[in-house]
């Protein structure tokens, strides 16, 4: 079932903050909607929705954040709000509750971090949103025009990001609370056996990996291309010597040349087809690509062992990834657990909704359509919030419900999702 949740967790975000920075990418928002400014959560001039150990939050926020979704989903008419209400198994209620839900953890986080003397690091997330801005700075002057600002905006607005100022919000959140995470959960090493199972998946399914180095030149230079290639096949020169004195990737360089192995690294379409076509220690021709010209060895192909019964059966580069990988998940669930257990000592108080709000439409009279979530599943029914991992990465264990009055704990980096009317 869709839901009103913007999926702002880490792969959703990542995905907006990635630096390859095309936003319009990541979602297929319907790009028509004018951005909004990030709701203030302190404004309590039309109620108060919540109070979370003391702290209201506004009703006025929950109302400008479902607003926003609207607008950028092209929803501002009611009758058409309606009709997306009732295909997705909403109330006003519900929506409601999603909302509260994300500020609450928001706003937990702050208070965990201002507890734990974690700030926001506001140079990094300058430093994130400028390098994000300047990928649309099409003529390189440093700055964004009018159609520059706008192509920018349209990005943002693709992946459900009402506005610049929402943006820089969701960046400060997520770096927040991945400060917290460091501060409150220790690195912990992972098992031996959780080590050793990982190392048998990979190699299962990693038989036939190739490592590879190259030598970059410029797109123009192809004479000395061809003149480099010429003295490596007759054994004048030495492929990684060869790659330190003529190569312009200067990160690989340094390396003989070294990318790495295929399998953990993302190479280009011709690169990639090179690759394919080379055992151990060959040699590839000139191969011609957006970045240049390369020549490309393949210094190694991973051959799947009989048995793996030790970790160092496999490349050290893997083991590597898989400890990485390990141990963020370690720290992942120890701080979900953590933030369980801090939300669920925390004063929370969600009050009843008010009348009134310009979401509260009379869904009377109006279907699901053919197709729409709430008419291929009966737990979809208006009335029924979703707990598909509902505003929170659900630390409350029980569908998002707490007995402080309905919120739910979440990581703060998750909000009511705004991909539900793709």
């Amino acid at each position: 079932m869709e839901t009103l949740r913007i999926a702002r967790n880490v792969a959703a975000f990542a995905c907006a903050a990635a630096l390859s920075l095309s936003l319009a990418a990541c979602g297929s928002h319907n790009e028509s909607g004018s951005a909004g400014a990030a709701p203030d959560i302190s404004d309590t001039s039309g109620g108060v929705a919540a109070t979370v150990n003391g702290t209201d939050i506004g009703e006025n926020a929950v109302s400008s954040y479902v607003a926003n979704f609207r607008n950028l989903n092209s929803l501002n008419e009611d009758t058409d709000w309606a009709q997306w209400m009732v295909d997705n198994g909403y109330t006003a209620e519900d929506l409601r509750k999603e909302v509260i839900n994300y500020y609450v953890s928001q706003e937990l986080v702050r208070q965990a971090a201002e507890q734990n003397n974690v700030k926001v690091d506001e140079d990094a997330v300058d430093e994130q949103l400028n390098t994000m801005k300047m990928n649309y700075d099409s003529d390189g002057d440093g700055s964004l025009n009018a159609d520059e600002t706008a192509s920018w905006n349209k990005a943002l607005q693709a992946v459900g990001i009402a506005s610049e100022d929402e943006y820089r919000t969701l960046l400060e959140m997520y770096s927040l609370e991945a400060s917290l995470q460091k501060a409150v959960v220790p690195d912990t090493a992972p098992s031996d056996e959780d080590m050793l199972q990982y190392a048998q998946m990979y190699a299962t399914a990693y038989d036939g990996a190739k490592k590879s180095s190259h030598i970059l030149f410029a797109s123009d230079d192809q004479a000395t291309a061809q003149e480099v290639l010429d003295k490596i096949n007759s054994g004048e020169l030495d492929f990684a010597e060869a790659a330190k004195q003529y190569s312009t990737d200067t990160a690989s360089a340094a390396d003989g040349g070294n990318v790495g192995w295929d399998v953990l690294n993302s190479f280009v379409k011709e690169y990639t087809d090179a690759l394919s076509g080379l055992g151990e220690g060959e040699v590839s021709g000139l191969v011609t690509s957006e970045y240049g010209i390369h020549i490309i060895k393949c210094t190694q192909v991973f051959k799947t062992p009989e048995e793996v019964t030790s970790v160092d059966q496999i490349p050290s580069e893997w083991l590597d990834s898989i400890k990485a990988s390990l141990q963020q998940a370690n720290k992942t669930s120890a701080y979900k657990a953590w933030f369980k257990d801090f939300y669920d000592s925390a004063d929370i108080t969600v009050n009843d909704m008010p009348e009134g709000l310009p979401y509260d439409v009379d869904l009377t009279g109006y279907t699901p359509a053919a197709g729409s979530p709430a008419a291929s599943t009966s737990a979809g029914a208006p009335g029924s919030a979703p707990s598909d991992g509902s505003a929170a990465a659900d630390a409350s264990g029980n569908g998002g419900s707490a007995s402080t009055g309905g919120a739910s704990a979440s990581s703060a980096a998750e909000q009511p999702s705004e991909t539900a009317a793709k």
